[in-house]
């Protein structure tokens, strides 16, 4: 198995794994945004930039719904 094959599965389970937690607490977004982060590095590095695109994007929103999750507990 390559580096960039490795790289690639980790990406991909730790995303599975922090959306699978996403409910137990907010810091499992924070990490699906980074694991998605990781799945575009790992599609733009492979040659498979849509896919780089889309997981960029992807961080890009899981980001944000952490953020608006952190702020409506802080409000609380």
């Amino acid at each position: 198995m390559s580096f960039l094959t490795a790289f690639g599965l980790f990406s991909v389970t730790a995303m599975l794994v922090c959306y699978a937690l996403e409910n137990k607490s907010p810091w499992f977004i924070l990490g699906f945004a980074g694991a998605c982060t990781l799945g575009s590095v790992y599609g733009f590095l492979q040659g498979a930039w849509p896919f780089g695109v889309v997981e960029a994007v992807w961080s890009v929103v899981a980001a944000r719904r952490w953020w608006q999750t952190i702020r409506q507990s802080r409000s609380s």
